[in-house]
């Protein structure tokens, strides 16, 4: 799949910073199945809109912010409430190119914690108590992004993936260092990881577990 058209998300952009109309993928109530807060229940908001191009996306389809249903922060609030759920994950596409701060903000007024998975291609606009930094070969991350990084998940495709995460490592020593195996390459790349966090044991293995208990 192609990138999607620049100048579309650059509307996208401005309608989200001017008009407070984010287009929204999809919403759900799940477990967060990555990462330190594996297992826990979280509601999931998908922002339309990429131009990272990871080649092995899951979610390609997330990538143009066009087609896609405009919704303002007090309507994710009331999903997230309507829900029962305490905690928010914004993810993507690539949700750090919006200014977020105004449903951050809404959503700490009714008490719901919010997190943020990106890949630091952009400058983060938001308040948020959690912060998973993915950095990608195909738009490198800003270091200053990397820097605010509570954990750092670095998928690994093939060896050079973990020189990769060295290099962003350095520049966020206090976060959570992560590798997780590009899901379709498990069988190859496992086995690499296992011996390189042995050997390395600063990092830690982070599996797709809600694919594993199949949820969404």
């Amino acid at each position: 799949m192609e990138k999607p058209n620049v100048s579309e998300l650059k509307i996208a952009q401005q309608r989200a910073e001017t008009e407070l109309l984010y287009p929204v993928m999809e919403h759900f109530y799940t477990i967060q199945g990555e990462g330190h807060y594996a297992g826990c229940a979280a509601y999931f908001i998908r922002l339309a809109g990429c131009d990272v191009g990871c080649v092995w996306c899951d979610v390609k389809e997330s990538w143009p912010a066009t087609g896609f249903p405009l919704h303002t922060p007090e309507d994710m609030v009331s999903w997230v409430a309507n829900a029962g759920a305490k905690l928010l994950v914004i993810t993507g596409g690539e949700p750090a190119m919006y200014n977020l701060l105004a449903i951050t903000k809404a959503m700490h007024e009714q008490g719901i914690r919010v997190h943020i998975e990106t890949s630091g291609a952009y400058p983060l606009q938001g308040d948020f108590d959690w912060i998973t930094v993915s950095p990608k070969k195909f738009k490198s991350p800003l270091v200053d992004v990397v820097a605010l990084a509570h954990e750092l998940k670095v998928v690994v495709f093939n060896k050079s993936d973990f020189q990769w995460a060295e290099t962003w490592i350095e520049e966020a020593p206090q976060a959570i260092a992560l590798l997780q195996p590009e899901w379709d390459k498990q069988e190859s790349v496992m086995p690499l990881i296992i011996d390189y966090v042995k050997a390395h044991p600063r990092w830690r293995i982070s599996l797709q577990t809600h694919k594993i208990i199949n949820v969404p």
